[in-house]
């Protein structure tokens, strides 16, 4: 065969496809002019109005009951939902298979054949839509879904090997492989199904790993990465070899687009990298409160490029997951919750040393966050030029509370404690000299000279 045949065989193949197509549908037409395919059509019109107003009357009555449901899980919750909003469907299936039934048994099989054609069509658009509710991505349902119906649509009518070879007459070849539109399509519900089936499988296994209080909140992190990362992994490439992609071919140009990636997505693999050596030292873990640079917050997940850390004031930060490693942070909850905090004070040279640190002490322990079996201390650090400077260390053990309301709170003890026991916050006083011969004068003196004439 030369070039310019081997070009047009595709379309004189689609030329005889589309022909006998033609031929069969006007062969259909032809049959539906015949009394007993008519009134089929009249008795499925029948059951829609017949579905349409049941729904319209049972579908209040479905929803006050589903609204008294409480405590169930969420998934069933979401079937009924589903339901619910197909209630016609389900109800014009329910209703032709019984109608179909009955003339199976009271009539000849010719005369409810089309009723029989619209009852496998009307219930496998209904699974298709219950099944594709499991694709979180709309377009994914939506591709998935339109496109199952369309071929379960051509399986009902017979027309799946005319479609077939229609679609895979369109077909574009590179080197010894062979793409054509059919292969495509088959990779597409292919790999839809099965990615569907990993992410169920995520889902599922990741609630189990979260529900398993002896694992570590950074182990659970790293288990459900790695089980995603093989799932999902393991759903693509047996997708591809099931509909007979070569993955030699595939292997090779994964490892020249790796090499190419490698040098424009330095910082990206780097953060990849780094977020699994954090979940593997487990130096930092959700719920951790931490402190990087002037960021204060706690963890509230980790990614795998950033680490998502929300402050007091409700501003979530992303850091990159490469700040964490070679930068130095603060991890206030790393071994465990306890966290000790320091304040400062003065008190008057007046005042009893003994008194002052033994009233510090109690105000601070009075404290409702202040731990009781770390009891609070206060030492003598200085004597200041206005006052004896002490400080005053407590312990907390909920530091996700916030640092700032805490010594906010142990101030306020201390205030209230000085006042009922007397005890003076002095406060820098200076002395002025006058020296022999000097006159003090006072702004408003100064400006009524400024004024006297000459």
């Amino acid at each position: 065969m030369n070039p310019d045949e081997l070009s047009h065989a595709p379309l004189e193949q689609v030329q005889e496809i589309a022909l006998g197509l033609a031929a069969r549908s006007e062969l259909f037409l032809i049959g539906l002019l015949r009394p007993w395919n008519a009134y089929q059509l009249f008795i499925a019109l029948g059951i829609f109005v017949a579905a349409l107003v049941l729904a319209a009357v049972l579908k209040p009555r479905v929803h006050e009951w589903m609204r008294g449901l409480e405590g169930r899980p969420k998934w069933q919750m979401r079937v009924l939902v589903l339901m619910h909003r197909r209630l016609r469907m389900i109800l014009f299936v329910l209703l032709i298979w019984v109608v179909v039934a009955v003339m199976k048994e009271v009539t000849w099989p010719s005369r409810s054949y089309l009723l029989g054609v619209i009852s496998e069509l009307a219930t496998a658009w209904l699974f298709i839509v219950f099944a594709t509710r499991l694709i979180a991505n709309g377009l994914m349902r939506s591709a998935v879904r339109y496109g199952a119906w369309a071929w379960v649509t051509l399986s009902i009518l017979g027309l799946t090997s005319e479609a077939q070879t229609l679609l895979d007459s369109f077909a574009l070849s590179v080197g010894s492989t062979r793409i054509s539109l059919w292969l495509i399509a088959q990779a597409a519900v292919t790999l839809g199904l099965l990615i569907v089936v990993a992410r169920f499988l995520s889902t599922s296994t990741s609630a189990r790993i979260r529900s398993n209080p002896e694992i570590s909140p950074s182990m659970q992190v790293l288990a459900i990465k790695f089980l995603q990362v093989v799932l999902y992994g393991t759903a693509f490439f047996y997708g591809l070899k099931l509909v007979g992609v070569d993955l030699t071919g595939l292997a090779v140009l994964s490892g020249a687009i790796g090499v190419g990636l490698g040098f424009g997505l330095q910082k990206v693999v780097s953060n990849l990298v780094s977020g699994i050596i954090i979940l593997l030292d487990k130096s930092i873990k959700p719920g951790d409160v931490i402190s990087l640079g002037e960021t204060f917050g706690w963890i509230q997940s980790l990614g795998a490029r950033y680490v998502s850390v929300l402050t007091r004031d409700g501003k979530e930060y992303l850091i990159p997951n490469e700040d964490l490693i070679t930068g130095q942070v603060v991890n206030w909850s790393h071994s465990n919750e306890f966290v000790r905090l320091d304040i400062f004070f003065g008190a008057a040279y007046d005042d009893d040393p003994h008194k002052v640190r033994r009233i510090a002490i109690e105000a601070a322990a009075g404290v409702k966050r202040v731990l009781s079996f770390k009891p609070p201390v206060c030492h003598i650090v200085g004597f200041g030029d206005s006052s004896v400077d002490y400080i005053l260390r407590f312990w907390i053990s909920d530091p996700i509370g916030g640092l700032t309301n805490i010594r906010g709170d142990v101030f306020l003890a201390l205030w209230d404690a000085f006042q009922e026991n007397d005890i003076s916050i002095p406060f820098p006083q200076r002395e002025v000299t006058m020296l022999e011969g000097s006159t003090l004068r006072t702004t408003n003196q100064r400006a009524a000279a400024v004024d006297l004439p000459d």
